[in-house]
């Protein structure tokens, strides 16, 4: 990829933008400490209320009242529903009294509120009796990762202290797999599908990718800018049939409005048009009699799955199969999945310590190397994108226009927002050994993104603790 040359810096450069930096990071950290202390007042006000109801003997609805009548004291006061101060009420005793070192870290500035509620939601279905210790490693897992990779890392993390296999579970959660329909305003409704994540996944996947396709072919048929006008009746001679807004349509007939939807619209009108005719009708990559390319378009979804889970899928919770992108996934399910997709899959052989990828099967071929990359860096490798490596582009560290070479060593995967920025922005990147990228922000900044280690094959535990020697009965004299 060649690199455009960055423009001058707007308004002083470099020291103008830091100095920006700065005064966001500080105001950042003023706002992190004020949401805290709210946070442990809001908690203050639930344990008032508890402790007023303590010393009486007093139904279930009365405990309501006395917490909602809390809430309303503090709702009149601030102009807000005490529905919604009731309910921060909740998450603020949780948060005090489950995530102490959450809370500290929050109120020193160095988490902000969306890691501080997605080490709490990440945490419900976590053992009461464990929460302490989910605490800490939460916050150590933080450090470094923008709140979406770190959902990823909770997800795992929480999957470690369940009693219970994720596979005994997800047999359960399955039974509540359902199809619904919401009545929204307007003729609109929603139509909500409770189904296992892998399908759900699977099944937005080949939507977006079918919508790209309508969209791609929309401007790929749209007449450029300052193009000729088409006469009424003649036909271009580079395709055989005119076009309204990039949807293809036969001479002689009235024109139709230009195809102006978004991607979330195409989406939702293929949605629909699969699930009624069992194929996408409106191809517009369908010039012919024959079917278009929207049909053929599969889904794609990367999963990574332990070898040691698949053989002791009793020990899964310590290494569990990973959906890449959303989490953890039962060993039912990443078994059914190994077993039934024809797409060979990449043995990675990762170091027994750290867990980095060192080799992965036979890379010497160009479609090889991209099954390493897809294997180390398993999402888009700028500082806190999850975008999937699947969905990403393998991008030239060193531009390849530049000399740089086509290896391992000097590839990566971004994803289009980020490949671009990459290439019209002063950001600047390297990749240092281990693939790892070290980023240069127009202000100087260094951020280091590194690939996501796999679990070590190693683990080291504690040693059980001594046990006292028996005692033997005493002497009778």
């Amino acid at each position: 990829m060649h690199s455009a040359n960055p423009e001058p810096a707007p308004h002083g450069g470099h020291d103008d933008l830091s100095s920006v930096l700065s005064e966001v990071l500080a105001a950042d950290a003023e706002v992190a400490a004020a949401e805290a202390r709210r946070v442990r007042a809001l908690a203050r006000a639930g344990h008032l209320a508890f402790d007023a109801m303590a010393a009486q003997r007093t139904s279930s609805k009365m405990a309501e009242m006395a917490l909602r009548e809390v809430a309303s004291e503090i709702a009149a006061a601030a102009h807000l529903s005490d529905r919604s101060v009731q309910a921060q009420i909740g998450r603020a005793v949780e948060l005090v009294d489950d995530y102490p070192a959450t809370l500290a870290a929050w109120e020193a500035g160095a988490l902000s509120r969306a890691h501080v509620w997605a080490i709490v939601d990440a945490g419900h279905p976590v053992p009461v009796e464990r929460r302490g210790e989910f605490d800490v490693l939460a916050v150590a897992t933080a450090e470094g990762r923008s709140p979406g990779r770190l959902k990823i890392r909770l997800a795992a993390l929480a999957e470690r202290m369940q009693p219970t296999t994720i596979t005994e579970r997800h047999r359960a959660a399955r039974t509540t797999r359902t199809v619904r329909v919401v009545p929204g305003e307007n003729g609109m409704s929603d139509l909500i599908a409770t189904l296992p994540t892998v399908l759900a996944v699977g099944i937005y996947d080949r939507l977006t990718q079918q919508s790209r396709s309508v969209i791609d072919a929309r401007l790929a048929l749209s007449p450029a800018p300052g193009a000729a006008a088409v006469e009424p009746g003649v036909q271009p001679a580079s395709r055989p049939e005119a076009v309204d807004g990039g949807v293809p349509r036969a001479a002689g007939t009235p024109p139709v409005e230009a195809d102006i939807r978004t991607v979330d619209q195409v989406r939702a009108d293929l949605f629909a048009d699969l699930l009624l005719t069992a194929a996408p009708g409106a191809d517009p990559t369908r010039l012919d009699d024959g079917p278009g390319t929207l049909g053929a378009i599969r889904a794609r979804v990367q999963v990574v799955v332990p070898a040691l889970t698949m053989l002791q899928p009793g020990g899964e919770n310590l290494d569990p199969a990973e959906l890449v992108g959303h989490g953890p996934v039962d060993a039912e399910t990443a078994r059914a999945i190994a077993e039934a997709t024809s797409v060979p899959w990449d043995r990675v052989i990762t170091h027994p310590i750290t867990g980095a990828v060192l080799h992965v099967d036979t890379y010497q071929r160009t479609a090889a190397i991209d099954r390493h990359l897809r294997a180390r860096d398993r999402h888009c490798r700028w500082p806190g994108c999850t975008a999937p490596a699947v969905r990403c582009e393998v991008d030239h560290t060193h531009d390849a226009a530049r000399g740089g070479s086509t290896e391992v060593s000097n590839l990566s995967h971004l994803c289009q927002r980020h490949h671009t920025q990459k290439q019209f922005t002063r950001w600047q990147v390297r990749q240092l050994a281990g693939g790892v990228l070290e980023w240069t922000s127009p202000t100087g900044r260094a951020y280091v993104d590194e690939p996501p280690p796999y679990s070590p094959a190693v683990r080291f535990v504690p040693d059980p603790p001594p046990t006292a020697p028996p005692v033997s009965d005493p002497a009778p004299f």
